[in-house]
């Protein structure tokens, strides 16, 4: 087994409070992603956990052992960096090699081990080169081979693909995924980048301000948030929020349409004032007596009339306090929409009257 937990994590630097009160168990096998904005502590776990970091207070445990006053090297974890952190003048083979080199393990089974590592993350043809002589997908499939071939019980990523453009991340993410499920290891991942996080993750852990805001799968996370924070943190394009009094409803584009007369959808008249045509799908941005609502549809090359009639799926609304966090009570959630429906017919007789 090799799973992780931390409990009542706390950690400041200065008088900043980075880490508050955090407790996490990460699963057996799993590839959990820690998501969240610039600043808000994810990184500063990862290390903790590497044994990089000291917490105020707080506790680590691997697989129930209690790690926390364990130096790194004896942790049996093995952390890639956005940076790469390679030898400069030393060549990928023995960049993987000199980890194993330092513990003494002798030549015959090192070298199996290294070209094992260099199998695995398909840079037989690139052995002899050093680093200056790589794109940075290559290097950073250097900097992963020097983690494998450690053979960890955990594997700690920080950011390590920030660094490439948008068409090698997209290559590498599908090269850490196939990496995951050869290994059949813990990977531990942070990002601050949704799509990282929902194409890779098992297990999402969204962090804000120090706090956990909420730990699930990606569907969880994206069809059933907690607060508020997290239904905007996750999906592109980002929910519509509307708020009525003290009460805040978030609804996914792909949840308003432009068609259907359902009873059970709330209508709103507007104005196409933007659109989108991605390929596989179009999006609208479409200006109501309220606020802009964004819509997102199959693609529709065709041209739509400028004034149209939106439709909200009722059953997908989410519904939140002026807190921000999720009413889930049935009573209290359909009492709420039945005010938006109220709301927004009013609104329409309203403009109906002034034509």
């Amino acid at each position: 087994m090799n799973k992780v937990n931390v409990e009542s994590i706390n950690k400041s630097f200065g008088d900043v409070k980075v880490l508050s009160d955090v407790s996490l168990q990460i699963e057996d096998r799993s590839f959990t992603v820690l998501l969240g904005p610039s600043g808000c502590g994810k990184t500063t776990l990862l290390r903790i956990i590497a044994g990089l970091e000291r917490q105020h207070t707080g506790e680590v445990f691997i697989n129930e052992e209690n790690i926390t006053k364990v130096l790194p090297g004896d942790r049996n974890v093995a952390m890639v960096f956005q940076n790469y952190a390679l030898y400069p003048h030393l060549t990928v083979y023995k960049n993987i090699e000199y980890g194993l080199k330092a513990r003494k393990v002798k030549n015959p089974e090192r070298r199996e081990m290294v070209e094992q590592a260099i199998s695995m993350v398909k840079l037989e043809d690139q052995s002899k080169k050093l680093p200056a002589k790589m794109s940075g997908g290559q290097r950073q499939r250097v900097a992963l081979a020097r983690a494998i071939v450690k053979r960890p019980e955990i594997f700690l990523m920080d950011e390590p693909l920030s660094n490439l453009d948008a068409k090698l991340r997209n290559h590498m993410r599908f090269e850490l995924t196939e990496l995951y499920h050869k290994l059949g290891a813990t990977f531990l991942y942070v990002t601050h980048d949704q799509i990282e996080a929902m194409s890779m993750g098992t297990n999402i852990v969204i962090m804000d301000n120090g706090v956990i805001r909420q730990q699930g799968t990606p569907k969880s996370i994206y069809e059933d948030p907690d607060n508020l924070f997290v239904a905007g943190f996750i999906g592109s394009p980002a929910v519509n929020v509307l708020t009525l009094e003290d009460i805040t409803f978030a609804i996914r584009p792909e949840h308003v349409s432009l068609n259907g007369s359902h009873d059970r959808h709330i209508r709103m008249d507007g104005e196409i004032i933007s659109t989108e045509h991605l390929g596989y799908e179009t999006v609208h941005t479409v200006k109501t007596a309220t606020q802009p609502i964004v819509l997102k549809m199959p693609a529709n090359w065709d041209n739509v009339d400028r004034c149209v009639t939106i439709h909200l799926e009722q059953e997908k609304l989410k519904v939140f306090d002026k807190e921000g966090n999720r009413i889930r009570g049935s009573r209290e959630t359909a009492d709420a929409i039945s005010l938006l429906r109220q709301a927004t017919y009013n609104q329409a007789e309203i403009l109906k009257r002034a034509v």
